[in-house]
């Protein structure tokens, strides 16, 4: 029975108006909205509406509907773009990787997704973040905002539903089990995780000796229960070590379903995890650069419907951004340093123009040139190679975030 009538908020232009990423007061936002609207001709989408209505109206709104959104646009790009995929070796290299996210500290959040304590016994809320990242198309394939008593292997084991056969998903030291190994095995997903030195007695000993890879049987761990499990402790899956060496002589060791030593040769390993990096730098865009922390209101509903809009807003500046930096390649032959576009400034030039994209009269071809044409003037040059030294404590001495209410920035 909901959205039947014709209400000067559409369905549509509330989740325009969410997806605008709503970051200021709503009073300013809105006020922002219904100009942008107004300059481009596009008010018929929407009228002038209070922030009482917004706030009463997107109760009504599902969060899934952000994440269906994005699942159409992720899927559409591999169905109908086969020639632009960027595949390693034939695998879709996919990441997987968790972070935590601060929440406002009302007590619904904190027993919704619960609190956590540092040296100080100060608390703060946060949730868990989980994101199946494609490395080498830059896109979200799929996102979990959850409670923090949801492990990461919990959660990762979710985002298998979203991968398939030809898959080759890299994992960071807090992952690996017999479990995760076995659960790609069933699915025939191909997988890479970089295990700590005491994993398992064969790690040790291939640590130890001289041998570069290594086949070896896994066992599920001799305390593992396995009474819900469906396989037993005399099961085991052939996996593949390989030993990297980094540039201070320490040892990693990296467990893959890659046992084909031909077509895979051990040189191949430092570069194929390092990508990974890459799911780590989105942390970094989604946090500091979509601020996804700054939240528009303070329900379960609201935090969701935020999160999952800005998981679609960065897909979408993806599969523009993307477009540019590959016409950028060309003719940058002589330059000293090839350029991209800068994703810091792509999302405050996204932001306004993404109602264009959606509610504009325009062909979307010739929206999208113009919005192109902007951002090829923002570029940053790529330099390669560098690397900063990591300073382990440099939060340690972090105090208690301050949400204060209906204070957000007015500009």
């Amino acid at each position: 029975s909901d959205f039947t009538r014709n209400r000067k908020q559409s369905f549509s232009g509330a989740l325009l108006f969410m997806m605008n990423r709503i970051t200021k007061t709503l009073s300013i936002e809105i006020d922002n909205f219904i100009q942008v609207l107004n300059q481009n001709k596009i008010s018929s989408a929407c009228g002038l509406f209070t922030k009482s209505a917004f706030v009463q109206y997107r109760k009504k709104i599902k969060a899934e509907v952000f994440k269906q959104l994005s699942d159409n646009l992720v899927n559409e790009f591999y169905t109908d773009n086969e020639e632009n995929i960027r595949l390693w070796r034939g695998f879709r290299l996919l990441s997987v990787d968790g972070s935590r996210l601060t929440l406002p500290n009302t007590k619904e959040l904190q027993n919704e997704f619960g609190i956590a304590r540092n040296q100080t016994d100060s608390t703060v809320t946060q949730g868990r973040i989980s994101v199946l990242y494609d490395v080498l198309n830059n896109f979200v394939i799929d996102s979990i905002l959850s409670p923090l008593s949801q492990s990461e292997k919990e959660l990762a084991l979710g985002h298998l539903n979203y991968s398939k056969k030809g898959d080759l998903i890299l994992y960071d030291r807090g992952y690996p089990s017999f479990e995760m190994m076995y659960e790609h095995r069933k699915l025939n997903i191909d997988f890479l995780f970089r295990v700590q030195s005491n994993f398992n007695n064969q790690v040790k000993s291939f640590i130890s000796s001289k041998m570069q890879t290594q086949m070896v049987k896994i066992y599920p761990g001799k305390k593992s229960k396995l009474t819900d499990k469906e396989y037993s402790k005399n099961d085991f899956i052939l996996v593949r070590l390989n030993k990297v060496i980094l540039p201070d002589g320490a040892i990693e060791v990296l467990i893959s379903s890659l046992l084909d030593l031909v077509k895979y040769p051990n040189n191949l390993f430092k570069d194929l995890y390092f990508r990974r990096w890459k799911v780590e730098l989105y942390y970094d865009e989604l946090k500091n650069k979509l601020q996804v922390g700054n939240f528009s209101g303070y329900s379960k509903q609201t935090i969701l419907q935020d999160f999952n809009s800005s998981i679609f807003v960065s897909n979408i500046q993806t599969l523009l951004v993307s477009q540019i930096n590959e016409e950028l390649k060309s003719g940058q032959e002589k330059t000293k340093y090839q350029y991209k576009v800068n994703a810091n400034v792509s999302y405050g030039i996204l932001k306004n123009r993404i109602l264009e994209l959606f509610f504009s009269d325009k062909p979307m071809e010739e929206i999208t040139y113009v919005i192109k044409e902007i951002l090829k003037q923002h570029t940053i040059p790529i330099r390669l190679n560098r690397q900063y030294a990591r300073d382990n404590g440099k939060y340690s001495k972090r105090t208690k975030p301050r949400v204060t209410k209906n204070q957000k920035d007015a500009i």
